[in-house]
């Protein structure tokens, strides 16, 4: 099969250095009318290929209906935060910036601020299609100052718990297993640490390093479910920031709680840089992992196509919806990101990017796209799909949390925020700060970001 798929280590070099320049990296025959760059990340030491995967089919199949046309496929290898770094570094100059970049649903907002997005209202405005996607994904498209939209939403996710059955087994933990608070998942720790040596009870995101796997994962599906919840990091009503919060040192003290009893991996362990893919390809098919707060998306690893294929998984793999701390409401917690396609400002071909789009996110290919991936759909027609409901045993469960999960607040200052949840994670995960110390830092650091008069005390 033809692909168009670029070395990566070649495009990380190549990345680097028109990043560093801006100039002198020029497009090539990007620059004709007929060809487009579509730059997405590819994990820094991952094999995970899915996404290659995909594309590569999609890009033959449109270079057949629009004869003459190119499309160039540049993935980024690189960590999540040094992606977002990146790609902005290339957007800045018209030498650099792709037609098409894969936007964290997260980090529109900052890139828009930043000048780097084209809003696509009027493409979006002749788009039958786009009636067929969910609010709550279309509303995370848009900038709050201008009420343009940047992107469209290619997938969403949730988060949960996953267990070893086999390993609660011999923990004798009965199964299925659904906590229903924060003690309760710690005890199920505790029982594991206990009874089955040699194995890591519990898996909490954590540390710099981790990036937005440690926001979102690790902190955030703490916070949120918090009595405080609903002013947990944003106040949407005062439009300020939260500090000060008993949720916010009652999450902290969970992460405290897990690395200071030994219940999680190694501080050394956590804190690398490659931990994510380590936890998904190598921990827990091994049965070196008991619990894992994780996302929808991590059949990835085990499929047929992923970078660690394990057919047992099926059998050998529980989930449970992440409890809230003491019970309250709804009982249970998730959080949903993920990811959409973009135009860069400075694209040379956006009306071809812009068509290239639509071919992706169309019912068929978003519903293929959302299968392969392991990822909960945007479409409301793909989400009611029996086909996709049934391509994953999980599509189900993992569905069922949407009621249930929060949004990142969809500002440019989340980012400066989410670095300064990683960077009181990692204090409390080595040790080197008590909550409270942490909390303080973390306090500091928000008011530092986002200016005077911009916070707001949070709920004691």
């Amino acid at each position: 099969m033809r692909t168009r798929l670029l070395a990566a280590t070649a495009v990380a070099a190549v990345t680097t250095v028109c990043a560093a320049t801006l100039s002198g990296c020029g497009s090539g025959s990007g620059s004709s009318g007929k060809t487009i760059k579509v730059v997405y990340q590819q994990q820094l030491n991952n094999s995970n290929k899915v996404q290659a995967g995909f594309l590569g089919p999609m890009v033959e199949q449109f270079e057949k209906a629009n004869p003459g046309t190119t499309v160039k496929l540049v993935p980024v290898t690189a960590s999540e935060n040094d992606y977002y770094t990146k790609i902005q570094l290339m957007m800045r100059s018209p030498a650099t910036a792709p037609d098409m970049v894969y936007e964290d649903t997260a980090t529109i907002n900052s890139d828009v601020a930043g000048g780097y997005l084209k809003p696509l209202d009027s493409y979006l405005n002749t788009w039958q299609d786009w009636g067929s996607f969910a609010a709550p994904a279309k509303a995370a498209m848009k900038y709050a100052p201008d009420g343009k939209t940047y992107g469209v939403p290619d997938n969403t996710d949730t988060r949960g718990i996953w267990y070893n059955k086999q390993l609660f087994a011999q923990a004798g933990i009965a199964v299925p297993w659904q906590p229903k608070t924060w003690a309760d998942v710690l005890t199920a720790a505790r029982t594991v640490k206990a009874k089955v040596p040699g194995v890591t009870p519990l898996n909490v995101y954590t540390g710099v390093a981790g990036g937005e796997a440690s926001s979102m994962q690790g902190f955030e599906m703490l916070l949120y479910g918090t009595p405080a919840a609903n002013d947990s990091l944003y106040d949407t009503k005062q439009q300020k920031w939260v500090v000060g919060s008993k949720g916010f040192k009652d999450a902290l003290g969970f992460v405290h709680t897990v690395f200071g009893e030994g219940l999680g991996p190694s501080a050394q362990q956590a804190l690398g840089a490659n931990f994510q893919a380590a936890v998904g390809t190598e921990m827990i098919p091994q049965g070196k992992l008991a619990i894992d707060i994780d996302g929808s998306w991590m059949p990835n690893n085990w499929i047929r196509t992923g970078p660690k294929p394990w057919p047992q998984w099926q059998t050998t793999m529980g989930m449970a919806a992440m409890p809230t701390q003491n019970g309250q409401g709804s009982g249970k917690v998730s959080m949903s990101g993920g990811w959409a396609w973009s135009i860069p400002a400075k694209a040379k071909n956006p009306d071809l990017a812009w068509k290239f789009t639509q071919f992706l996110e169309s019912k068929a290919n978003s519903a293929r796209w959302n299968s392969v991936n392991a990822t909960i759909a945007v479409r409301t027609d793909v989400a009611t799909d029996p086909t996709y409901l049934k391509a994953l045993p999980t599509n189900e469960f993992f569905s069922a949390l949407v009621p249930d999960t929060f949004y990142r607040p969809g500002l440019p200052a989340y980012t400066q925020v989410s670095s300064a949840i990683q960077k009181a994670m990692e204090a409390v995960t080595t040790g080197q700060s008590s909550v409270d110390k942490a909390a303080g830092t973390y306090d500091s650091d928000v008011k530092t970001a986002v200016g005077d008069g911009k916070t707001v005390q949070g709920a004691r």
